[in-house]
C-alpha cells in the first residue's frame, strides 16, 4: 500500500475514528489453543484417474466493486475515485487434493488491492456453511494480486477505510460472494490430473525500487539476485488427459502500472496476464461457469519489486499507463506459457496455519543478524511511511522524506511526545521515526495469521505483508533447509490472508525507507516470522499438527451512508438514448466512442452480466465480440446535472477485427423510486469496420 498527497486530512480523521471504535462479538473461528480438524471426506464423484495422483478443481468469480463514486485502495489517495471501468476485477481459485490421503488446499488468487481480517473470516465463514470443515482457516490461503486500480472500503479497520471514504457494504459484499463463489465452483470441477512446476528467468519486468534499503544487506544474500532483482518465475500447471488446462504463477513485481491519476476500475498487469491467457484458451467469462482453462497470476516477494522500470509513476517501458499494464502483464505472460524444463509435482499435499501475536513476541538469538534474543515491538507506522512510494505512488507529502529522521521540525514535536509517553516504543521501533502508533489507536492488529502451504515438492510461505526479495530470500532458505527441498521450490506467497504493510530485513529497516517505515512490527519483525514458519515447516515435516491460536475481534467500521439520489434520465429523453453517436466507419487500432444517457452503475454491479456489449451482425444475427471485462473496452461514468448520469463506452477495434457492420450496446438498472430498479439499456446506430 502506498501512501501519496492526503495525510493531514486522513490522520485527523483516523484519530477521531479510533476513538469511536465498537468491537462486535467474537468470530466464529477455532477456540483458543484449538488445532483446525483436518479434511474429512467427501462424497465426489468416481472418475477414472489415469494415473493422475491428485484431483484439481479450478473455479473464477467477479469481485468487481462499485464503479463510481468510491475511492480506490493501494496510492491511500483520497482523490482516486472510481469513475468508471476498464476490466472487471475476478477471483481464481484452484483446490488440490492428493488422492491417497484427501489432504487438500486451497489457493485463491482475487484482483483486489489486499484481504483484510474481517473479509478473510467472513469468505471462510460462508465456506464453512456449505462444506462444512472441509475447507478452513489451515488449509484456505486466500491472496491478492494487489492491484492498485480496485475499489477499497471493505475493512473492519478505519485506518485502510478513510481513503475510500469508508466501508462499503456493496464492494465488501462483492468480494465475499465472489472468491466464495470461486471456490464453489472449484469444489464442483474437481477431476484427476497431473500437475507439472517449472522456474524461469524473466527479465525486464520489474525493478527494485529500494536499492539504497537493499546495499544494506550481507554480501551473500545481494549476490542471490542480479541487478538487485528477483527474476524467478514459477509456474505450476494442471493436466487432465494430456491438456493443460490451468495455471498458476508466481512473480514479484507490484500492481501499479496504473497510476494514482487512474480512475478507472483495472486488475492491473497482473490480471492483463490473467485475462490474455484466458482469452488466449477461448474463455468466454460471461458465459463459461466450466471454463476450458483458468490462470492465477499471484504474488511473491514483491515489497520492493516496481513495474516502473525507469523508477517513476507510469514510466517505463513507455509513458502511457495502459500500455504499461499491458506489457508488464504481457511479459509476465510470456515466462509462464514458454518456461521450459517443466517437471512433475510428486508428493502429498499439506497445510498449517497459526495465529501469532507480534507485539513482544519473543526470538530465538539464531534468527537475529547478530545471535542475541530480541523481541517485536507494538505496531507503528515511520515517518517515511508518508514520504510514500516515489517510484509508484507520485510522491508523498513534501514535508516528510524517506531515510531516518523523516520527518520536520514541526511533526518532530508531536514525535517528540509520543516518545516521551512510550520511551519503550521509541526504544523498541528504532530507529524508526514514529509517525502514527496505530496499535495503540485500535487501526491495526497485532494478531497476524502465518501458513504454509505443500503442493507436492512445491512449498508456499503465506504472509500478510508486502515481502522485499531479500527477507523473502531468508524465509526461503530457513524453511527449505527444514524441509529438505531447493530454495526455488519455496516461495513466500504475499499478501496473504491478512495485510499488516511491510516486512524488510533488520538491515532494511535500519535505512528507514519507506518499506522500512512501512514494517509495523520493528527492526525484528523478519526473525519474528522467520521463526514462525519454521516452526510450522518442522510441524508438516514431523506430522504434527499446530494450535490455531487466538484472534483478534474484528472492529466495526464506519459505514458510507451517503444518500445516492434516484436516477434522471435527461430533460425530453429517456434512458439509454444516445447523446453521442458512433461515426459511420472505423479501421482497426481506431477508437469508437458512444455515450448514453444511463444509470447510477452502483445500483447493479451487474455480476455474472455486462454494463456493455460490443456486437457484429453475422449471418442475420447480431453477435457479441467484446463486453466490460475486455482489454479493448472502457466504460466512463458521469454525475449530469444532480441525478443524471452519463455512460460513454469507448471500443478500441483490435487490430484483426473482421469487417462487418457493427453496434454497442448499453445495459444498466436505474433507481427511480425507493430501492426498485427498473433495468435500461441502449443501442447506437450501425457503423461499419473496414
Amino acid at each position: 500500500m502506498l501512501l501519496t498527497r492526503t495525510l493531514p486530512r486522513a490522520l485527523a480523521v483516523a484519530v477521531a475514528a479510533s476513538l469511536a471504535l465498537a468491537v462486535p462479538p467474537g468470530t466464529d473461528a477455532a477456540p483458543d489453543g484449538a488445532a483446525e480438524a483436518g479434511p474429512r471426506p467427501v462424497h465426489e464423484p468416481e472418475r477414472r484417474a489415469g494415473g493422475a495422483p491428485y484431483l484439481v478443481g479450478r473455479g473464477i468469480a467477479d469481485v468487481t466493486g462499485e464503479p463510481a463514486q468510491t475511492g480506490m485502495m493501494g496510492y491511500a489517495d483520497t482523490s482516486q475515485v472510481t469513475e468508471g471501468l476498464h476490466m472487471r476485477q475476478r477471483s481464481r481459485a484452484f483446490i488440490i487434493v492428493d488422492r491417497r490421503t484427501g489432504e487438500r488446499v486451497v489457493h485463491v488468487v482475487a484482483d483486489i488491492g489486499m484481504f483484510f481480517q474481517g473479509i478473510h473470516d467472513e469468505i471462510l465463514g460462508e465456506v464453512r456453511e456449505r462444506f462444512g470443515s472441509l475447507y478452513g482457516e489451515r488449509n484456505v490461503m486466500l491472496t491478492a494480486t494487489h492491484t492498485h486500480a480496485g475499489v477499497g472500503g471493505y475493512s473492519h479497520h478505519n485506518m485502510y477505510n478513510i481513503f475510500s471514504g469508508f466501508f462499503h457494504e456493496r464492494t465488501y459484499r462483492a468480494i465475499v460472494e465472489g472468491v466464495v463463489a470461486s471456490i464453489v465452483r472449484a469444489h464442483e470441477d474437481l477431476a484427476p490430473a497431473r500437475l507439472t512446476v517449472a522456474t524461469s528467468r524473466l527479465d525486464n519486468a520489474n525493478v527494485n525500487r529500494s536499492r539504497t534499503a537493499f546495499a544494506l544487506n550481507p554480501r551473500r544474500d545481494r549476490r542471490f539476485f542480479d541487478d538487485a532483482t528477483d527474476t524467478q518465475s514459477t509456474t505450476l500447471r494442471v493436466i487432465r488427459d494430456g491438456r493443460v488446462v490451468g495455471a498458476i504463477n508466481w512473480f514479484p513485481v507490484h500492481a501499479t502500472s496504473m497510476s494514482t491519476d487512474n480512475h478507472l476500475i483495472s486488475p492491473d498487469n497482473k490480471g492483463y496476464a490473467e485475462y490474455r491467457w484466458e482469452e488466449v484458451a477461448g474463455v468466454d467469462h460471461l458465459a463459461d461457469r466450466d471454463p476450458r482453462f483458468v490462470a492465477s497470476f499471484a504474488q511473491t516477494n514483491a515489497g520492493d519489486m516496481s513495474p516502473n522500470l525507469n523508477l517513476r509513476p507510469s514510466d517505463g517501458p513507455t509513458t502511457d499507463e495502459f500500455k504499461n499494464t499491458r506489457i508488464i502483464g504481457s511479459r509476465q505472460l510470456r515466462a509462464a506459457r514458454g518456461a521450459d524444463g517443466a517437471r512433475a509435482v510428486t508428493g502429498g499435499v499439506d497445510s498449517r496455519t497459526v495465529y501469532v501475536d507480534l507485539d513482544g513476541y519473543e526470538i530465538d538469538g539464531r534468527w537475529t543478524p547478530d545471535g542475541e534474543a530480541a523481541t517485536t515491538c507494538a505496531p507503528a507506522l515511520g515517518a517515511a511511511f508518508a514520504a510514500g512510494s516515489t517510484e509508484d505512488g507520485g510522491g508523498g507529502l513534501p514535508i516528510f522524506h524517506e531515510g531516518a529522521g523523516g520527518g520536520n521540525p514541526i511533526f518532530d514535536l508531536i514525535s517528540n511526545a509520543l516518545y516521551t509517553a512510550s520511551p519503550a516504543l521509541r526504544d523498541c521501533q528504532a530507529p524508526k521515526e514514529i509517525l502514527l502508533p496505530v496499535g495503540d489507536l485500535g487501526l491495526a492488529s497485532s494478531v497476524v495469521p502465518v501458513q504454509l502451504v505443500r503442493i507436492g515438492d512445491l512449498y508456499l510461505i503465506g504472509l500478510p505483508a508486502e515481502v522485499t526479495i531479500v527477507a523473502g530470500l531468508r524465509l526461503r532458505r530457513a524453511v527449505a533447509d527444514v524441509v529438505g527441498v531447493p530454495v526455488r521450490q519455496v516461495l513466500v506467497q504475499g499478501y496473504a490472508n491478512h495485510y499488516i504493510h511491510y516486512l524488510t530485513t533488520p538491515e532494511e529497516y535500519d535505512a528507514q525507507e519507506y518499506e522500512g517505515a512501512s514494517t509495523i512490527f520493528g527492526r525484528n519483525e523478519l526473525p519474528a516470522l522467520t521463526q514462525v514458519s519454521v516452526g510450522l515447516a518442522r510441524a508438516m515435516r514431523s506430522g504434527r499438527a499446530v494450535p490455531l491460536g487466538a484472534k483478534d475481534d474484528q472492529p466495526t467500521p464506519f459505514a458510507d451512508n451517503g444518500l445516492v439520489p434516484a436516477d434522471t434520465p435527461p430533460s425530453g429523453g429517456e434512458f439509454g438514448d444516445v447523446t453521442q453517436a458512433p461515426e459511420s466507419s472505423y479501421e482497426p487500432g481506431e477508437v469508437v466512442t458512444v455515450a448514453f444517457a444511463g444509470a447510477y452503475p452502483n445500483n447493479d454491479l451487474r455480476h455474472g452480466s455486462t454494463y456493455l456489449k460490443v456486437e457484429r451482425l453475422r449471418d442475420g444475427r447480431w453477435r457479441r465480440v467484446a463486453d466490460d471485462g475486455d482489454w479493448s473496452t472502457k466504460l466512463h461514468w458521469k454525475r449530469t446535472g444532480s441525478s443524471g448520469s452519463t455512460i460513454t463506452i469507448e471500443w478500441q477495434v483490435p487490430g484483426g477485427t473482421p469487417a462487418g457492420r457493427y453496434r454497442i450496446r448499453y445495459f444498466g438498472d436505474a433507481r427511480t423510486s425507493g430501492d426498485a430498479l427498473t433495468p435500461i439499456s441502449g443501442t447506437s446506430p450501425v457503423f461499419h469496420v473496414d
